[in-house]
């Protein structure tokens, strides 16, 4: 598990350890011991496991890709988390994704442990027909550690549901006879998938923010002006004004959470920014996000990056710097690129008040410190992005029973589902000193601990 993972891990332990009401049978030296098992378990992966994909590319040459599957910890229930197609993929980056699966599984509630994999590929280097044999590969080579009941991957960065429909058919292929539609989630529709899990994690990622802002803190006015909490009065400081919002990343979650955001009837929200990979797009009176929907889907998921391509998309916008989006004096950021994109070097030029995190890891353990001091509230990745894993559990669950729900019924179910974790870990973050990343690690920590405990798996 990374470091920063880790050092929130044991201080929650630590806060855990004073706390008689927590597991109450241990006492004393036993205690102790059982905690100082928690720390090890807690902080290390199940297994690691490695491989390099022999890939015959179409000039003829054979490449060798490395490729990982980590499996964090399963006492929640099967391995669960998605396969990343990236070049930044690396061994460490995997192991901490893992492990923040499990918390974010046993947060929400979801019966599933953490995993997570990856390939180091930038996809937009290979042909359609490497890809798929890519895919086949890996389910080829891990294929005695996945199943339904084992390690149930999903889509992540540089991934989809073509991809998860290709290695589903190849863990078909290979286990004639089995059960296999709950080998991989976020599958095409036709393929067994769940209606919604496209648009699951950044519908989630709104939902997290405007249910704080509009249900909770709207709700709770007069109990939350009798807290001293740095946190409250950020909260209450946003309540029934206009906010402008900036969304970092404009694929999957980042421009499905800008799409709500611009059409919710319960904030009056401004998207003034949104950026990519290549470019930064602004405009002080609110950009026109579904327009920019439109041009992405036609453009290869690429935003407009000059004068000719926004005339294109007829959208009104300055081009700025890809990184400027980080910067900009908004009220609510919404990081939905990559991890560790607010830092040491650049917190300090970050003036929004409240950061959802729709990515994974996207703020680090000393920029969130230092924000978290000055009352910035941070959303973090485990609440506010776990509609992807909570539709994939629909998604399993549908593929079992064979019986699927309608597309209105998957976000009804989805949107109650965290609904019952906001309303568990609010109150808690609001009526005490931790930032919200620290109540949700103590919530998720203390259900795997009490399931380790009950298990005997402490010994």
């Amino acid at each position: 598990m990374a470091s920063s993972t880790t050092k929130i891990v044991q201080e929650s332990l630590e806060a855990l350890l004073d706390d008689k009401l927590f597991l109450p049978e241990l006492t004393d030296k036993t205690r102790e011991k059982a905690f100082t098992s928690l720390v090890s378990i807690l902080s290390t992966p199940n297994h690691v496991n490695k491989s390099y994909l022999r890939i015959a590319l179409e000039n003829g040459k054979v490449t060798r890709v490395p490729s990982f599957r980590v499996q964090h910890n399963n006492i929640l229930g099967p391995y669960k988390g998605g396969i990343r197609f990236h070049e930044s993929v690396n061994e460490d980056e995997v192991t901490n994704l893992a492990s923040l699966m499990t918390l974010k599984n046993a947060l929400h509630d979801v019966p599933f442990g953490g995993g997570k994999g990856g390939v180091v590929i930038n996809p937009r280097d290979y042909s359609v027909k490497e890809l798929y044999m890519i895919c086949k590969k890996y389910v080829q080579y891990f294929s005695e550690i996945l199943g339904p009941d084992k390690d149930i991957p999903a889509p992540d960065v540089g991934t989809g549901d073509r991809e998860m429909d290709w290695m589903m058919g190849e863990y078909k292929s290979i286990r004639p006879g089995s059960p296999y539609r709950g080998s991989f989630t976020g599958k095409s529709v036709e393929n067994g998938g769940s209606l919604g899990r496209r648009e699951a994690t950044g519908k989630g990622v709104y939902f997290a923010f405007r249910y704080m802002i509009h249900n909770f803190v709207k709700n709770q006015e007069k109990w939350l002006s009798e807290r001293e909490n740095v946190f409250v009065k950020t909260a209450l400081n946003h309540m029934d004004k206009t906010l402008t919002m900036a969304v970092q990343g404009f694929g999957n979650v980042g421009s499905v959470a800008a799409l709500e955001a611009f059409q919710c009837n319960h904030l009056n929200n401004k998207i003034v920014s949104v950026s990519d990979r290549n470019v930064t797009l602004y405009n002080s009176d609110g950009l026109d996000i579904p327009g920019l929907v439109k041009f992405t889907s036609n453009s290869g998921g690429d935003l407009p990056v000059n004068d000719e391509q926004l005339k294109e998309a007829d959208v009104k916008a300055t081009i700025k710097d890809r990184d400027d989006v980080l910067s900009l004096d908004v009220d609510v950021l919404f990081l939905a690129a990559l991890g560790g994109q607010v830092h040491q070097e650049n917190m300090k030029d970050v003036k929004a008040s409240i950061i959802v995190e729709g990515a994974n890891a996207p703020v680090t353990s000393g920029a969130d410190k230092y924000l978290s001091e000055k009352g910035v509230i941070i959303v973090p990745d485990i609440l506010a992005n776990a509609g992807g894993v909570i539709v994939s559990y629909f998604e399993w669950l549908q593929g079992r029973e064979t019986q699927f729900f309608s597309e209105e019924e998957i976000f009804k179910r989805l949107f109650d589902k965290m609904q019952q974790t906001f309303d568990t870990i609010f109150p808690q973050f609001f009526g005490d000193p931790f930032p919200l990343r620290q109540n949700c690690y103590i919530h998720a920590v203390m259900k795997i601990s009490t399931i380790l405990y009950k298990q005997g798996k402490l010994y």
